[in-house]
């Protein structure tokens, strides 16, 4: 299993394919699996705003295309003052594929980060 550090980094790295000629805010994700699998993920911004994919999705996404649907963490990093939160509608994707337990990495610019579970960030989940 990698380090946090080593799975920012991956995040960061991924932060850097991001299409986001609009806002300019690139965001990265890596979503480790529990077998150790890492799928990485960008945002990718579109002119009509609402088909807009942020990172966290498309790591999940991209992961789920392959047959994975057990988590443990994500990392997610963009190059901003504050850390940089999952947004309400990648909550809830996340949520459809874990309990809550998953780990969640947020991350700032300056390499700084904090961890929460998924659960804290979105309690009374909507799940079925």
């Amino acid at each position: 299993m990698m380090t946090d550090v080593e799975l920012l980094l991956m995040a960061m790295k991924a932060s850097e394919k991001a299409y986001a000629p609009y806002s300019k805010f690139k965001v990265g994700a890596a979503l480790e699996c529990t077998d150790g699998t890492v799928f990485t993920g960008c945002n990718v911004e579109n002119s009509a705003y609402g088909d807009t994919i942020c990172a966290e999705r498309t790591a999940m996404v991209k992961a789920v295309s392959e047959g994975e649907k057990n988590f443990t963490r994500i990392a997610i990093y963009a190059d901003s003052k504050d850390y940089c939160y999952p947004c309400g509608s990648c909550r809830q994707f996340m949520s459809e594929f874990n309990d809550g337990e998953m780990t969640v990495l947020c991350a700032k610019g300056d390499g700084g980060y904090v961890s929460h579970k998924l659960k804290e960030l979105l309690p009374q989940v909507f799940n079925y």
